[in-house]
C-alpha cells in the first residue's frame, strides 16, 4: 500500500487528535453538544469533568467504539468515521478498571497480548515492559496477588504492546488508594517521556494539575475552558496575599507515615498523644 509523503508529513506535524463540533445524544439526553479539542503530539492532555459530563463518551468516539451524531474527529491523521481500522492501529485504550487476567502472572499477561498481536519475541517485549514499569520482581507472581497500583501499571504496560502513538486513559486512578495513585501518575509521566501522546480523563482536580500539559474542562457536554494550568489560573482575579497557617492534609499524613515506597516510617515517631512508641519487652 502506497503512502502519500505529504500526508505523512502533515500527520507528524499536526495535532495528533483533532475534534470539531462533536455531538452525541441518546433520545432527549444530549451528552455532547459541540466539542472542539486539539491534542499536541507527545503531550499529556487532561479532559476534566464531573461524573456524567461526557468524558467517557468522547473517548469511546475517538477509539471508534461509538459513532457521533455530528462533527468530525481524527486520531493520528485518520478519520474515526471513515478510517476506523487505521485509527485502531494507532491507539490503545485503558478503561476505568484494569483488564488483566488474575490467574496468569504479570509476565504471562504481557506475553499473551504480544502473541495475539503476532509480534516477534513476546518474551523480550514482556521483560522490557516489566522493567519499564518497575514490575520485574513481581513478574512471575499471579496478578491476583498484586496491589491495585501494580495491576493498573500492568494494565497500562499491556496497552503499550505494539507501540501505539496514542493512548487513552479513562479515569485510570478511580478506586485506588493515595499510594497507588502516585504509582500510576509516575507511569503516565513515563509514557510522555517516551513520546507517547496521552489523553487522560479524570474527575480529580489534583490529578489534572499534576500530570497534564494542557487541560480542557468538559461541563454539560461542552468544553467551557481549555488551556495550560497557568492560563486557566489567569481566568480568576489576582490572588490576595494573606498569611494562612497551612495544616497538613490527611493525604500528607498518610504518605508521611507510610512512606512513598510503602515501608513503615513511624519507627521512633511520636504518637498523637505525644508519647514515644515503645517496643514490647
Amino acid at each position: 500500500m502506497s503512502t502519500d509523503p505529504q500526508m505523512t508529513a502533515e500527520r507528524v506535524r499536526g495535532p495528533v487528535i483533532q475534534v470539531r463540533g462533536l455531538a452525541k445524544a441518546y433520545k432527549e439526553l444530549h451528552v455532547l453538544r459541540g466539542v472542539d479539542v486539539e491534542v499536541a503530539r507527545g503531550s499529556i492532555f487532561a479532559l476534566l469533568g464531573s461524573n456524567g459530563a461526557g468524558k467517557t463518551t468522547v473517548v469511546r468516539i475517538l477509539s471508534t467504539l461509538l459513532k457521533p451524531d455530528a462533527g468530525t474527529a481524527t486520531v493520528n491523521g485518520f478519520d474515526v468515521a471513515t478510517q476506523a481500522a487505521r485509527v485502531r492501529e494507532s491507539i490503545s485504550l485503558t478503561g476505568q478498571f484494569a483488564a488483566v487476567d488474575e490467574i496468569l502472572s504479570g509476565r504471562e499477561n504481557l506475553v499473551l497480548v504480544a502473541r495475539l498481536r503476532h509480534l516477534r519475541d513476546p518474551g523480550g517485549i514482556a521483560d522490557e515492559l516489566l522493567a519499564r514499569f518497575a514490575l520485574t520482581d513481581a513478574g512471575t507472581r499471579r496478578v491476583s496477588t498484586y496491589s491495585g497500583g501494580m495491576r493498573r501499571r500492568l494494565d497500562i504496560a499491556m496497552s503499550l504492546i505494539g507501540d501505539p502513538p496514542v493512548i487513552f486513559l479513562d479515569e485510570p486512578t478511580t478506586g485506588l488508594d493515595p499510594q497507588a495513585r502516585l504509582e500510576v501518575w509516575q507511569a503516565v509521566r513515563e509514557l510522555a517521556r517516551q513520546g507517547t501522546t496521552v489523553l487522560l480523563t479524570t474527575q480529580y482536580l489534583d490529578e489534572a494539575e499534576q500530570l497534564a500539559d494542557r487541560i480542557a474542562i468538559l461541563h454539560q457536554g461542552r468544553i467551557i475552558a481549555n488551556g495550560t494550568l497557568p492560563e486557566l489560573k489567569r481566568l480568576l482575579p489576582p490572588a490576595k496575599v494573606e498569611y494562612v497557617e497551612k495544616q497538613p492534609t490527611l493525604e500528607d499524613v498518610f504518605l508521611a507515615i507510610v512512606g512513598d515506597d510503602g515501608t513503615d516510617s513511624t519507627a521512633g515517631a511520636a504518637s498523637p498523644a505525644g508519647t514515644k512508641n515503645r517496643g514490647t519487652r
